[in-house]
């Protein structure tokens, strides 16, 4: 298994492991408790890392949420808290959900030593949402909790090299929404308006686009040797699946 290969191989496991967390009853109680909508949540929570921004910058970032639903839950959240305030309780959220629903996984000690490897490894240039995620102190240090936050940035981490691949491939993030499996569906979920672009001229550079995200993703999976990596993308699907299940 080669670097880009398992950077492609984890997308999945991570993403379902980052959801699980984020549509836990917990976590969306939470949100509410802090007078925060989903949407501004959603918004806040996961930016809120980079500190007292304008919705601009926000937007920017985020890029493939439109940039006025991206205002408007910016703007409704800064109402409530402090965008950094949003995110240190959305960490410390998460070093609690780790805790309690990682740290049995059997192999948890192995999934943070190779995970911490390749986050060591990330080269954050034009990553800021990366950066700033890694700068943060997690306010717990039990092991569930520490996996949960580095599975978290290894998350973050393919979507920021994603909006980089994406802009290099000539597509805007409304295209290559489009050009997704989801299509229309997901353009309306992030906030973006009709008419949109026909699909059919758009997937060739998604699927371009895709494979320069593993090569960039792959750069911190050369951290591993390839046993290794083979190692990381069983136990992230182990564990994908023992949350979903």
């Amino acid at each position: 298994m080669t670097p880009e290969q398992a950077a492609a191989n984890a997308r999945v496991g991570l993403a379902a492991i980052v959801r699980a967390f984020s549509e836990s009853p917990r976590t969306l109680q939470g949100a509410r408790l802090l007078g925060l909508s989903g949407w501004a949540y959603h918004v806040s929570a996961r930016a809120g890392a980079l500190g007292d921004v304008k919705p601009e910058t926000v937007a920017a970032v985020l890029a493939f949420i439109a940039p006025e639903a991206v205002t408007d839950g910016w703007e409704a959240a800064v109402k409530s808290s402090a965008p950094a305030t949003v995110a240190a309780w959305h960490l410390g959220e998460l070093c609690n959900w780790g805790a309690e629903h990682l740290g049995g996984f059997p192999r948890l000690t192995r999934l943070h030593d190779l995970a911490q490897r390749v986050v060591d490894r990330v080269d954050t240039a034009g990553l800021p949402l990366f950066a700033a995620w890694r700068a943060m102190v997690a306010p717990n240090t039990e092991p569930g909790a520490r996996a949960a936050v580095l599975l978290h940035l290894l998350h973050e981490h393919r979507q920021g090299v994603h909006v980089i691949a994406v802009r290099a491939s000539g597509l805007t993030p409304l295209e290559a929404i489009i050009a997704g499996p989801d299509g229309e569906t997901d353009a309306v979920a992030l906030g973006w308006q009709a008419p949109y672009p026909p699909a059919g001229p758009l997937i060739r550079r998604l699927l371009w686009a895709d494979a320069v995200t593993d090569a960039l993703a792959g750069q911190a999976y050369a951290a591993l040797d390839q046993p290794e990596r083979i190692e990381l993308a069983g136990l992230l699907e182990s564990l994908g699946h023992r949350l979903t299940r």
